[in-house]
């Protein structure tokens, strides 16, 4: 009786313990400050394929980051609180991007090249990709209807978590957030 015990328990904690297993992440704890707006995923929905194009159309998507967790960034050259939200943004990747996180800033809709390469050097943005969906199809399979929105990623490609609206990224409360869904200690 006590090894079936013993095999009961420690199948549980075994299994318990596996985050692959695991239902979606329990945010609540960590949406203060401006992650309050983040909107948390009642259930694992994979994100659909990205057909992406960078500034000199050369193709890109999502795969490209296969085994990171991501914030991913829709905005637009013409939107205020975007170029607002940006240095934030480029902040972050600076201080959690790596091997298991990335920020992916994409620009959805019509905005021209020159225009977004000429707000990344005028806001010193270096880190962030310049991404573009054009046609908006990708933007239209995510439920984007305003700008900015940021979706962030867990590691599986599902998606964890939406916050509509600009926020403070390179505060301490999203460092914490980002870093949790990384599997990184904050």
């Amino acid at each position: 009786m006590r090894k079936i015990v013993s095999f009961v328990l420690y199948t549980g904690l075994a299994l318990g313990a596996n985050p692959s297993l695991a239902g979606p992440a329990d945010l609540g704890p960590l949406l203060t400050g401006d992650m309050e707006k983040m909107v948390p995923a009642t259930a694992p929905v994979a994100l659909p394929e990205a057909a992406l194009v960078d500034q000199a159309d050369a193709p890109h998507s999502l795969a490209d980051y296969k085994g990171k967790a991501l914030l991913v960034n829709f905005w637009a050259t013409w939107c205020a609180p975007c170029r607002k939200e940006l240095g934030t943004l480029d902040r972050l990747q600076a201080a959690a991007g790596g091997d298991r996180f990335a920020v992916v800033t994409i620009a959805t809709g019509p905005n021209p090249v020159p225009a977004m390469e000429k707000l990344f050097a005028d806001e010193k943005i270096t880190r962030l990709p310049l991404l573009r969906d054009p046609d908006q199809a990708f933007a239209r399979q995510m439920g984007v209807l305003a700008l900015p929105v940021s979706v962030l990623v867990d590691a599986q490609g599902n998606e964890v978590g939406r916050l509509m609206g600009d926020a403070a990224w390179d505060s301490p409360e999203a460092l914490a957030l980002v870093k949790a869904v990384a599997g990184a200690t904050p």
